[in-house]
């Protein structure tokens, strides 16, 4: 999986949890979405996780910065 089809899923993830369309980029974070607070980040890490098909550490969620971050999180496991 590309980069792109990474980011491609993660905006139809955003715009079903947020419900209506975000443009993300690497820089994307909380402060730029509305309504992105902590139970909606949550939902999100959640339907990510289900979305992909993986499972995040908790450690790993904290870590991550930006969209970007969570990109680079998802390619791993998924390559």
């Amino acid at each position: 999986m590309t980069r792109e089809e990474v980011f491609a899923k993660l905006e139809e993830v955003f715009a079903d949890v947020f419900d209506e369309e975000v443009s993300l980029s690497d820089s994307t974070t909380a402060e730029d979405v509305d309504g992105w607070d902590s139970l909606a980040h949550l939902t999100l890490i959640s339907t990510i996780e289900d979305e992909f098909d993986i499972e995040f550490k908790l450690g790993e969620i904290n870590n991550f910065k930006n969209v970007g971050d969570l990109a680079d999180a998802i390619l791993k496991r998924v390559g």
